[in-house]
């Protein structure tokens, strides 16, 4: 009886095994019953491709003024609205010119004192020119009478000199704007005193429209392009290429920006160089100071190789891999090397090429080896939910 337990349980045990060997066999060379699973891929080429760089940046405005007095005295009056919009030749301050004016007003008495004495002493000269030519006076009263009308009209031309700088220190008390643009604040009050060239500015001008917008570089990214444009594999973008512009709550500015310029000197603090945007701005939505993102296009480049995202996975320690489908049908691995995201694409540098065949749609239940059923993914599909929809559709 115990021989026959023995005999039973032995055999049981040998079924159990022989399934066990079964499924590792199934899990080793293919799904159970034959069954093929089927997997959506996308197969890469070579195109062109833009390439843009995200740099953050600050806004600066297109133009600075900052108001100083030219002349010393009392503000009498503040002729503007404090964050208003003025322009050029516009009055911003009167000062207290009553001294300059009575200069002005003495100037004047002194040049009409001079213009008078001109018109005796021309009349003195031609007379003295007609009565020489008859010997009526000497020649040498007739050369003292020319010399005095010209003395004369050295005076009133020194009197008019006079006048006009008088009259340039009168219209200096009445400060205007120099520029236009938005006035910010008064750094001053009615009754203070201001005097010629003082260091704090009475008030600052700024033209907002357009605006610029600088941002930073580090210079090993710009080497590397510059090695790529010198090879030949991008073509450069240059000045005046376009920028898109993402405000800080993360919305696209609604004017595109023009590159203007790079800097020529490396901040030796950072490593980085600055570029200089010109955006323009029509409703003054960029002030100057705000943080912002400029999206530059850095070049094309004419060969590019760009896989999808969700095709491309990393590991714990950050390394690339993707899988794909070769002519045989089975799945493969592949380490990958990618340098930057190109809208939901990864733009691949190394590990691909054109003509493989990328899994993006069920790499969970596949595994290198395998052999699958590759769909192709429809060319208008936009994104990993596309293809989910497109691969249900398949039957998937």
């Amino acid at each position: 009886m115990g021989g026959n337990r023995s005999r039973c349980l032995g055999a049981a045990a040998s079924a159990v095994w022989m399934l066990l060997i079964g499924g590792c066999g199934a899990q080793r060379g293919g799904p159970p019953g034959g069954f093929t699973p089927q997997v959506t891929v996308v197969t890469l080429k070579t195109q062109p491709v833009t390439l843009t760089r995200d740099l953050p940046g600050r806004t600066s405005a297109y133009l600075v003024a900052e108001v100083r007095p030219q002349v010393n005295g009392i503000i009498k009056q503040r002729l503007f609205v404090e964050g208003a919009f003025v322009k050029a030749g516009q009055p911003l301050y009167q000062l207290d010119d009553a001294i300059y004016r009575a200069a002005a007003n003495n100037a004047r008495a002194a040049l009409q004192k001079a213009q008078a004495t001109l018109r005796a002493a021309e009349l003195n000269a031609k007379r003295s020119a007609e009565l020489v030519k008859i010997d009526a006076v000497s020649a040498q009263d007739n050369e003292a009478a020319a010399a005095t009308f010209g003395q004369a009209q050295a005076d009133v031309a020194s009197a008019q000199a006079n006048l006009d700088s008088s009259e340039v220190n009168l219209n200096y008390a009445r400060i205007v704007s120099p520029i236009s643009g938005r006035i910010g604040k008064s750094m001053v009050t009615q009754g203070a005193l201001a005097t010629a060239n003082q260091a704090t500015a009475l008030a600052t001008v700024q033209q907002l429209d357009p605006i610029y917008i600088d941002v930073n570089q580090a210079s090993s990214e710009w080497l590397q392009l510059k090695q790529e444009i010198d090879s030949g594999q991008v073509q450069s973008g240059g000045a005046g290429t376009t920028a898109k512009i993402v405000l800080e709550n993360g919305s696209v500015y609604a004017h595109d920006g023009k590159l203007q310029f790079t800097d020529v000197t490396v901040d030796p603090s950072t490593g980085d160089f600055l570029l200089r945007v010109l955006v323009p701005n029509p409703n003054l939505v960029l002030m100057p100071g705000m943080y912002v993102r400029a999206q530059i296009i850095e070049g094309v480049l004419t060969r590019g190789l760009v896989a999808p995202q969700e095709g491309i996975t990393r590991d714990p320690k950050g390394d690339a891999s993707a899988l794909v489908v070769d002519g045989a049908g089975k799945v493969q691995s592949r380490a990958v090397k990618v340098s930057r995201s190109i809208g939901d694409q990864w733009l691949v540098d190394d590990g691909l090429v054109a003509g493989d065949r990328v899994i993006v749609e069920g790499v969970q239940k596949v595994m290198p080896g395998m052999t699958v059923q590759a769909v192709e993914s429809p060319p208008n599909a936009a994104g990993p939910g596309a293809r989910a929809a497109a691969a249900a559709s398949n039957g998937h």
